[in-house]
């Protein structure tokens, strides 16, 4: 490899040598971590590498040999399009630079791979000439090259022409190229050529290896390959998708195809004469743990490989990881509607600045479109290197689609999750009717503690082991107390490893549901100071298993009017008192409490004095 062994046709040697593990997704992880697929996302490689060089790290942690440069898309002619083309070299060499980066820190010989993808996208092809295409192909691989890679690889071509095109123009340079096609489910290209008219077309060009990536989940692309091997004695290369995606709340996507599966089929394609195997839009560095282990059983020399690159924590090391100190205090941020994903930040990044580090994304509510909890803490974590606590709720999600994004969300760095059965919105007569639920919060519940143990939802044994903390909530305001304790029991004897619960507006609920409930496993309190006697009416009057005492209604209403010499309008100030007293109560037996902290700095400060007994 370039940088190891000074050699171009490092490349070459290894793919004869046997399997080499790539990398997976670059753009779908981004989009998971907040980025809208809309957005230039190769020019994160300069506004913020190390959100690029966490995803590079999480590949190689898991022992690949192959990183795909943040580059895909990043011609002239598509950058032009937000404003960037003459910024094409820029970005390309600096996507060059964080991959380096990642490898350097990961101490071992890696192949980096500039990403080239087709020059125009499908709405650009009817109206720009095959010259300009050319043109900025070539733009784009000097650029490249200049900066170092060690392979060219030209992925998701959808017609023949711009592959080859693409390819003459990389095969100049003597660096080596992987060539990859992108088949539909008919199995022709997007053009309709077949997989026999691809190696034809490529048949005279050096290319270094031929194959296919994106469109297709496993089953397809191992089709594609079986029918490309039959036309080429070249190294082949397989990435396929983690299956089709599903549209979600929003402009968002979801992909269903679990680790174990894609593993499996990662092994077919070796065994279908692939040299070079990885993964497209969809996986995650947990589908390439996976793959990295499957081939590993099979392949003499991965296993080695892998030992290298993955260092398991010492059992101290674990425990230190799970261990916080004393008192647990986390500030609410709650996930915004789509397109205000900045005020989320900026009030995690005021908590930040009163010196709060842990925060919860709760699940939202309402029928506006609202970005993931999940999404969010990835998010958070990433830009401010924050510890996000995740709900995750079950409502209109399979629970195939739940244990990928659970895989998912894990590989990204979110460790705690909270567990809840969620409802639809009210979007017309019959609240509900449309709600769908594959499991309740006890199943998810259940599902987490067998990823934990090495288990996927049918009971089947995983290549690793998850470490999620897993959180339930309990509702202490319960018109039933009994039956919510119950519950919650359930919750903890099905996995549950912490209660976090829903918003408190008195202590003697917390001593009622700690006399029914016992101790089971730590409890978080949730308090949102009160901000006017309306809401704490409505809370009263109008929200299930919520209770507000009466003298709170008393003293918030007398706030508000002015009585007793109070000023009027003074309900949230007296709102924040009350909340502070409730967190020193809750101090004296709760394991911690999640704070919605009022934009008033000193009202923040107060509850936060509050929660750490000063």
């Amino acid at each position: 490899m370039t940088g190891s062994n000074g050699s171009p046709e490092g490349f070459r040697e290894r793919v004869a040598q046997g399997v080499l593990v790539a990398d997976g997704a670059m753009g779908t992880v981004l989009h998971a971590a907040g980025n809208p697929l809309e957005r230039a996302l190769p020019e994160l490689n300069l506004s913020d590498p190390d959100q690029v060089q966490r995803i590079h790290d999480s590949y190689l942690a898991t022992g690949v040999e192959l990183i795909q440069t943040n580059t895909f898309g990043a011609s002239r002619l598509r950058l032009e399009v937000h404003g960037l083309g003459d910024r094409t070299a820029e970005i390309n060499m600096a996507g060059v630079r964080v991959a380096r980066a990642a490898v350097s820190a990961a101490g071992r010989p890696v192949f980096v791979a500039g990403s080239v993808a087709p020059a125009v996208t499908l709405q650009q092809r009817r109206r720009v000439a095959p010259a300009d295409r050319e043109a900025a192909v070539r733009e784009q691989v000097a650029a490249l090259v200049a900066a170092g890679v060690d392979v060219l690889v030209l992925e998701t071509f959808g017609y023949l022409d711009e592959l080859v095109e693409a390819a003459g123009v990389a095969v100049a340079t003597g660096v080596p190229v992987m060539a990859q096609a992108t088949f539909a489910a008919d199995g022709r290209t997007l053009g309709g050529d077949t997989p026999h008219e691809v190696c034809a077309a490529l048949a005279d060009l050096p290319v270094a290896a031929l194959g296919t990536n994106c469109t297709l989940g496993p089953q397809g692309v191992l089709a594609v390959v079986q029918e490309l091997r039959s036309h080429t004695d070249l190294p082949m290369s397989a990435l396929p998708n983690a299956g089709l995606p599903r549209r979600t709340s929003g402009p968002r996507f979801s992909y269903d195809v679990d680790a174990h599966y894609f593993a499996r089929y990662a092994q077919l394609l070796v065994a279908a004469g692939v040299s070079v195997v990885g993964g497209c839009c969809g996986t995650t560095p947990a589908h390439l743990d996976a793959v990295v282990r499957a081939i590993a059983r099979t392949v003499p020399g991965v296993a080695s490989r892998r030992a290298a690159a993955v260092a398991e924590p010492t059992a101290a090391g674990a425990a230190a990881e799970r261990s916080g100190p004393g008192f647990d205090v986390l500030a609410e941020i709650q996930a915004p509607q789509a397109g205000h994903v900045a005020e989320a930040l900026t009030q995690a990044e005021a908590v930040q600045a009163l010196g709060v580090n842990r925060v919860w994304v709760p699940a939202g509510d309402g029928p506006r479109a609202q970005l993931n909890p999940v999404n969010l803490a990835v998010h958070l974590q990433n830009q401010l290197d924050v510890e996000a606590l995740a709900s995750v709720t079950t409502w209109d999600r399979t629970i195939m689609a739940l244990q990928a994004d659970l895989l998912g969300a894990h590989a990204l760095g979110v460790r705690r999750v909270v567990c809840e059965t969620g409802s639809p919105p009210l979007l017309g007569d019959y609240p509900h009717v449309d709600g769908v639920w594959d499991v309740d919060s006890i199943g998810l519940v259940e599902l987490l503690a067998g990823l934990n143990d090495g288990r996927d939802c049918n009971g089947l044994r995983l290549a690793g082991k998850t470490a999620f903390e897993i959180g339930a909530r309990v509702a202490p305001g319960s018109h039933d107390l009994h039956a919510e304790a119950a519950r919650a029991l359930r919750k903890v004897e099905a996995g549950a490893q912490f209660l976090i619960t829903r918003p408190v507006y008195d202590f003697d609920s917390l001593q009622r549901l700690r006399d029914v409930l016992g101790e089971p496993a730590p409890l978080l309190v949730s308090v949102r100071p009160l901000r006017s006697f309306a809401e704490a009416e409505y809370l009263a009057h109008e929200v299930p298993d919520t209770a507000v005492p009466a003298a709170t209604l008393v003293a918030l209403d007398r706030a508000d009017s002015g009585r007793d010499g109070a000023a009027g309008g003074g309900a949230a100030r007296a709102g924040v008192e009350l909340a502070a007293e409730l967190v020193r109560a809750a101090r004296t037996f709760a394991a911690g409490v999640v704070l919605a902290l009022p934009s008033d700095a000193e009202a923040a400060a107060e509850l936060l004095a509050a929660a750490r007994g000063d």
